[in-house]
């Protein structure tokens, strides 16, 4: 049996007449249970919106354009009598609050096991989050639930579901992530390993302001990084490469490229099968360090991670199985995730999985940095602008392009010394290129 039921929008927050930019269904389709309907868009936040049941579409009451806010009417759907109405027979309580109160239980037992209150992110479980960040979450409404029942900060957590929204099991790691915290600070952390907190200052008193919204991208970021600085004993070795023949031979290979409309080979494909190389010569670099702190997983893949500016903030992608590419397939996968990158069309899964990163700032200048560790890696390379040195050859001073860089490694896992033979290694690969085929 089938019953005819009107979808209206839930509750969603801070989100009041907001516009629908995008409609994801359309009458006759068969969708399921949080298969997103529409998605809606304020001024600081996009969200869309799942159905609650499953079914078949009816009738559609809404198209691109039109503004909603709780309570509008979306869309008719037939939903089977089975799905429409509860068992008679008891039932235990639902799967998700079940798992809200075994989480619950798990925090509560690992709050008292600790001489001292955590200063973790999660706070009490009952206490209920009400302030704007928690409203402004992108998350659906049982998810809201779901967190509100583990008392869970949902500004805190990344969303890894699509576009960004917080998933179920986005709350539940990290509700893992803060009680294996809280296992391995018992004294907590407060405002930064103990770091005192930056005072709130209003700089309106020296004169005129404006005050600007960070993007997604930008507080996610900031929060990472600000994670790995914190927790990474960082070092960072320089060096430069003379890379003369190989902007010689890439200047050649994209005079032909031209000819064959192909993508146009930069310098960081170079360096990408460099680093291989690298990883596979040193093969701690390839290698995360496990969160007991006890060992060393080591890697037998080679996916390594693209700095990207977007408008929005920074994005690494990554490329997968670079020691099985060519230079050319290189180039047109990194046209392709940088393009992906700056359209917002990246998925969660690309830009997870990487070994090894690069930031390169060689297109925007500047000539040494310090780049930050994208944990759970130990190491990563930036590369500055190169310029025209004169270099000694034993006999007199020469013209040569020579490339910084700047490798930042994680010192619990990698030594001096060690650093600075990598970074040899990578110059001496880089300075005459025939040694990649070795």
């Amino acid at each position: 049996m089938m019953s005819l039921q009107t979808i209206r929008v839930p509750d969603i927050g801070d989100f009041k007449d907001v516009e629908i930019i995008e409609v994801l269904v359309n009458p006759g389709d068969t969708i399921k249970v949080e298969d997103s309907l529409i998605t809606v868009e304020s001024d600081k936040a996009s969200m869309e919106i799942p159905s609650p049941v499953s079914g078949t579409i009816k009738t559609m009451q809404v198209k691109v354009g039109d503004r909603v806010s709780e309570g509008s009417m979306l869309l008719t759907i037939d939903v089977s009598e089975e799905l429409a109405s509860p068992s008679p027979t008891p039932t235990p309580a639902p799967k998700e609050n079940q798992q809200a109160a075994d989480t619950r239980a798990d925090l509560t037992t690992a709050r008292q096991s600790e001489q001292q209150p955590s200063n973790a992110l999660v706070s009490d479980p009952s206490a209920t989050p009400a302030h704007d960040a928690f409203k402004k979450a992108y998350a659906t409404p049982s998810i809201r639930k779901f967190a509100r029942e583990l008392g869970v900060d949902l500004s805190k957590v990344t969303g890894t579901g699509r576009k960004g929204r917080i998933t179920q099991e986005d709350v539940k790691a990290y509700v893992k992530d803060m009680l294996n915290f809280s296992h391995t600070h018992p004294s907590g952390i407060s405002s930064g390993a103990g770091i005192p907190p930056m005072p709130d200052i209003d700089f309106s008193q020296w004169g005129d302001i404006e005050t600007l919204p960070l993007s997604r991208i930008n507080k996610l970021t900031g929060e990472f990084l600000h994670r790995n600085w914190l927790n990474i004993p960082h070092v960072t070795q320089f060096d430069q490469a003379d890379i003369s023949d190989l902007e010689a031979f890439r200047k050649q290979l994209n005079k032909e490229q031209a000819k064959n409309k192909g993508a146009k080979v930069t310098p960081l494909v170079f360096i990408m099968k460099a680093v291989v190389a690298g990883l596979k010569a040193y093969p701690r670099f390839n290698s995360s360090l496990a969160p007991d702190g006890a060992t060393l997983i080591q890697k037998k893949y080679y996916h390594i991670g693209i700095a990207v500016d977007t408008a929005d903030g920074l994005l690494v992608p990554v490329i997968r199985h670079v020691d099985k590419k060519s230079l050319l397939e290189l180039s047109e996968e990194l046209l392709e995730v940088s393009a992906k990158a700056r359209g917002k069309k990246l998925k969660p899964a690309e830009l997870q999985g990487g070994c090894f990163s690069i930031s390169s700032l060689g297109g925007v200048g500047g000539t040494q940095f310090t780049p930050i560790i994208n944990a759970p890696e130990v190491a990563i390379l930036g590369v500055s602008r190169a310029e025209m040195q004169p270099v000694w050859n034993g006999k007199k001073f020469k013209p040569r392009l020579m490339l910084p860089l700047s490798l930042s490694y994680d010192h619990r896992v990698i030594d001096g010394a060690e650093g600075a033979r990598f970074t040899a290694y990578l110059s001496k690969l880089l300075g005459d290129i025939r040694r990649l085929l070795i």
